[in-house]
């Protein structure tokens, strides 16, 4: 479906619809296999044995998942917002997608299917609680759960390597250049709508964080990935002074 968004999208051959009341927030259709469990109790996943390997490919394939979800309710929820945001936001959609199709055929060569191990929903549980605002969901959803990933990313590819998984690592290495672009569009975003509002995008961004009470990112930042994806030198180093 978010192939078919997007490419009918830059065809020009779908609406914006302004009419339609928005429905409240609703999980995604996950499989039925799937169980959600507390993040606390989720199993560790070693990649030294080919078990772990494919049961952490499994969580980032849930991540995955979740931001196809998240791109798409961006665009059914928001209304109002520039065509751009909607392009942008499509687009997030089919390369998070494509995202999930690599990690998926990653399990399926495995003999794993998504949904065969527990998973927590934190990325789902933010957009839930930012569901009422896009200054909100802008400001938490790419620029804290998605950032996380832009720090994490380079640490788990590392120990596929390692362990010799080359399959991982190149998918890994796909992602990480994709998600570098996606968060540069929520900081885009964030501060446009900071902007249309008369907001100080650091002050409102600490203040919405502590509100929702937004996971803080654990050190070391992932510098160099932060700043290609928008960030600025002093966010950095108050998010480090914080942490």
């Amino acid at each position: 479906m978010a192939y078919a968004l997007t490419a009918a999208w830059r065809a020009n051959t779908i609406e914006i619809d302004l009419d339609t009341p928005v429905l409240p927030i609703h999980m995604p259709g996950f499989p039925v296999t799937l169980v959600h469990v507390d993040p606390r109790k989720v199993p560790k996943r070693s990649v030294a044995t080919a078990e772990g390997r494919v049961a952490l490919v499994h969580a980032i394939a849930h991540i995955e998942y979740n931001a196809i979800h998240l791109a798409l309710d961006a665009c059914y929820r928001f209304r109002g917002m520039p065509a751009e945001f909607y392009g942008d936001w499509l687009r997030v959609a089919a390369e998070e997608a494509h995202h999930f199709s690599l990690l998926e055929a990653y399990l399926v060569k495995r003999g794993v299917q998504y949904g065969s191990f527990v998973a927590h929903n934190g990325l789902w549980d933010m957009a839930t609680l930012t569901a009422g605002d896009v200054l909100a969901r802008m400001a938490l959803v790419p620029r804290v759960m998605e950032a996380r990933g832009l720090d994490v990313t380079p640490g788990i590819r590392q120990r596929f390597e390692q362990a010799g998984d080359h399959d991982a690592t190149a998918i890994l290495d796909v992602i990480l250049h994709d998600e570098i672009g996606h968060v540069a569009i929520g900081n885009h975003w964030f501060r446009s709508l900071c902007a249309d509002r008369g907001l100080d995008p650091q002050d409102t961004f600490e203040t919405l964080a502590l509100a929702h009470r937004a996971p803080r990112p654990h050190l070391p930042l992932n510098r160099a990935a932060r700043i290609a994806a928008g960030f600025h030198e002093s966010e950095l180093a108050r998010i480090e002074a914080g942490s």
